[in-house]
């Protein structure tokens, strides 16, 4: 059975950046833990989704994701200066450092201190992989119908 949109679909997969370094995998040391999701519910990037319609168990391919279909590009507005003294006292804040911030609704989200300056730092508020093409091996372990 071909994955098409509304499938379950079960992929093992590796990540990695342009320049080799790898962001994810579904491989843990000897284990491996597919990801699975339903094709068309948006639950993982654009380009990913489409990547595996009409793969097949056991099929196999390489792909790259261009921004636009996984993260988007760099968005300059979502660069933030804030004063140094908001942030934890207990590390002295570096450019590349990540943080946890923390939105009034309670959600959680990662962001990178793009630069620092004396009395406050410059926080870059995108998707830490926003602006790369993104690298993918791709196995499909499993493919099923989703008959709610």
């Amino acid at each position: 059975m071909k994955a098409s949109k509304g499938s379950i679909v079960s992929v093992e997969y590796e990540g990695r950046l342009e320049n080799g370094i790898m962001f994810d995998t579904s491989k843990h040391g000897d284990h491996s833990h597919p990801l699975e999701f339903v094709i068309g519910e948006g639950k993982v990037i654009n380009g990913f989704e489409q990547a595996i319609i009409g793969m097949d168990v056991g099929d196999e391919k390489e792909i790259t994701i261009m921004p636009e279909d996984a993260y988007g590009q760099k968005n300059p507005d979502l660069l933030k200066e804030i004063p140094k003294e908001s942030l934890p006292k207990d590390k002295e804040p570096e450019e590349g450092m990540m943080l946890i911030v923390s939105t009034p609704e309670g959600k959680q989200f990662p962001v990178k201190i793009s630069k620092i300056k004396d009395k406050s730092v410059v926080l870059d508020l995108n998707h830490p992989l926003a602006g790369e093409r993104l690298m993918f091996k791709l196995k499909v372990k499993g493919v099923k119908s989703n008959s709610k």
